[in-house]
């Protein structure tokens, strides 16, 4: 088996849908199988996801909400891929990008894991798909704002180069690599995990690259992050992989960092309070921010689109310069490819996807049907 890909969802249906139909396309002649851990969701994913893609993808249903790395893990251990692709599944891949990545690391047997270039909503590249390691030092610039050598800024865009940290959205893993640094730490619940995994990569001998391959991430629609457990678990990944790598230092090292993340911790709950009280009691500005839609595909899907834009009363525009548009692409007129890099050269419009066989339509922040 070439490759095995891991994805770990909850309560995403339909973005977990269109994300393994990329991967359908993107893995066509390598031989591939798609491994999905379901966390307990409670949209009937399961069901749905049974009778959509039946034997096409094994399907492992938790009965408990188990974290990102206990049930990528699960998945890793019944697997038996050459390579190992943990995805995200508010993400869909570009038809190209699996097997530019799989060559990469055919070629370059050092290469323990790989990541690549993730595109947000609108088609803009996400500085997290390359990372440096959190060192104290680094640590700390970046909490002072000062984010550049986090986020290897010095690095072409456009050539592959060697990094720190893969994000966990899209890391293709050596099989060879996981055996000898072990897999994902169930330590952390989630977040995290990635830097922890591919700081053990680097450690066992092995290298990180980014590769310019695309992908689209609508980052975390399965999890609310305003939400108060949202900042407990991020911190306290946080201080779990500076407690683990860099506990050992001095007094003077180890307590600056750890009062520096208790108080961003802070801060981000007090941030928190303060707009969800200034929203209860009315002291904000209620903004336009209705965004209009925009169709692009089949005649039949056009005529869909509208219809359903009819029924939910959404503002529709042929006009490419209004702003905020969502482009609405069909996927069986265009490839993820081509909506990539669409979306890449406009650089402002949000990405939304039509898929007439479930008539659904995506969006980063919703669902209409």
């Amino acid at each position: 088996m070439k490759l095995t890909v891991v994805i770990v969802s909850y309560n995403v249906r339909y973005f977990l849908e269109q994300c393994i139909v990329s991967v359908q396309r993107a893995t066509e002649g390598i031989e591939t199988e798609i491994y999905v851990v379901d966390n307990a969701s409670s949209d009937d994913s399961v069901t749905y996801l049974t009778s959509r893609f039946g034997n096409q993808i094994t399907l492992i249903e938790s009965p408990h909400n188990l974290g990102f790395a206990r049930a990528n893990n699960i998945a890793i251990r019944q697997s038996e891929g050459e390579y190992v692709l943990l995805l995200n599944p508010d993400t869909f891949v570009g038809e190209d990008s699996i097997r530019q990545v799989l060559t990469f690391m055919d070629e370059h047997p050092k290469a323990g894991g790989v990541g690549v270039m993730m595109h947000n909503g609108d088609g803009t590249v996400a500085r997290e798909s390359r990372r440096g390691l959190p060192t104290p030092y680094v640590s700390f610039l970046k909490m002072l704002g000062f984010s550049k050598r986090y986020y290897m800024s010095h690095l072409s865009w456009d050539e592959p180069g060697r990094i720190d940290v893969m994000s966990g959205a899209f890391c293709m893993l050596r099989r060879t690599a996981l055996n000898k640094v072990g897999l994902l730490d169930e330590d952390f619940f989630m977040y995290g995990e990635d830097i922890d995994l591919s700081y053990r990569i680097l450690k066992g001998g092995y290298e990180n690259w980014y590769v310019p391959a695309h992908i689209v991430h609508y980052k975390g629609e399965s999890t609310k992050k305003t939400s108060y457990r949202y900042v407990h678990i991020f911190y306290q990944a946080m201080l779990i992989f500076f407690r683990k790598h860099y506990g050992h230092q001095s007094f003077f090292v180890t307590v600056p960092i750890k009062v520096a993340i208790y108080f961003r911790a802070f801060i981000a709950l007090i941030q928190m309070q303060y707009w969800r009280m200034r929203k209860s009691l009315g002291f904000y500005k209620q903004r336009n921010t209705e965004v209009n839609y925009m169709f692009k595909g089949s005649e039949p899907m056009v005529q869909e689109c509208l219809q359903l834009a009819r029924r939910k009363g959404l503002p529709v525009t042929t006009d490419a310069t209004k702003q905020p548009l969502c482009v609405v692409y069909d996927i069986h007129s265009y490839t993820f490819e081509q909506i990539i890099s669409e979306a890449k050269r406009d650089g402002q419009s949000i990405i939304g996807t039509y898929n007439s066989d479930n008539h659904t339509l995506i969006a980063p922040r919703e669902i209409i049907r």
